[in-house]
């Protein structure tokens, strides 16, 4: 073997080699700390809505009374739903505010109405119909 023949390694040779680049974040994306609350976010979201709407559902469907802690739950889930999975500040902030608004009023006035049992309910289905059917666009 002569000295073309053998393997040079680019760390023990002195020589710099090629360079590789390194990936930066775009302008104006997230850090990886807040990157990385968006699952755990959506996920105690998604379970704190699941908890106040069953009670919601059930109280419709079995014609009883519930206290507003369920519609609470619901309010406070789609909040934090809402700031881990929504992606345009303008759409989620008026989701959070609202949502927000809307449960310091039912803790406020303290008790559910059969109204607002339905609004809870219809809205529930409004809001998961327009994120099932729609599209998401390629990263």
């Amino acid at each position: 073997m002569g000295p073309d023949d053998q393997h040079h390694d680019p760390a023990t040779s002195g020589s710099p080699g090629p360079e590789v680049p390194t990936p930066t974040p775009a302008r104006g994306s997230e850090s990886d700390e807040g990157h990385q609350l968006h699952v755990p976010g959506m996920m105690l979201g998604t379970a704190l809505m699941f908890i106040g709407f069953l009670n919601v559902l059930l109280s419709l469907g079995g014609g009883f009374e519930i206290n507003v802690t369920p519609l609470v739950l619901y309010c406070a889930g789609l909040a934090l739903w809402a700031h881990s999975v929504i992606e345009q500040p303008a759409v989620r902030y008026t989701v959070i505010a609202g949502a927000v608004v809307l449960g310091l009023a039912f803790y406020y006035y303290g008790e559910v109405h059969f109204w607002h049992k339905q609004v809870v309910f219809w809205t529930t289905v409004l809001l998961v119909s327009f994120f099932m059917f729609k599209s998401s666009k390629p990263k």
